[in-house]
């Protein structure tokens, strides 16, 4: 349901749709990406800690973007959603090759 939410928003802000829920549910994707991937990469951390750092981390990355955009002049939701989305993918990109290189190191070790 989250996954739906957080799809939606980033959708509604990306066609420039109108609509009342654009705003709640385009905030609602800025925290949830960036905080999914970081709370993937801290999987070892306690479930109360982890979402800490995990909604801590999403913001310190919305608020890196912006700034970024606004030193470059070049500000724009789109842009905003877009840098947010890449940045969250590569992050969860990362965490993936990561356990497959611990896994394919497991199995060669064990032959």
């Amino acid at each position: 349901m989250a996954v739906a939410v957080a799809g939606v928003g980033a959708v509604l802000a990306l066609a420039d749709a109108d609509s009342s829920l654009r705003g709640p549910f385009t905030l609602f994707f800025l925290l949830a990406a960036p905080g999914a991937a970081i709370g993937v990469a801290l999987r070892g951390l306690d479930p109360f800690a982890r979402t800490v750092v995990s909604v801590a981390g999403a913001i310190a990355v919305d608020l890196l973007v912006a700034q970024g955009m606004l030193a470059v002049h070049r500000w724009s939701v789109r842009g905003g959603i877009v840098a947010v989305t890449a940045i969250s993918s590569l992050v969860l990109l990362l965490m993936v090759v990561r356990r497959l290189r611990k896994r394919m190191g497991k199995i060669r070790s064990s032959r």
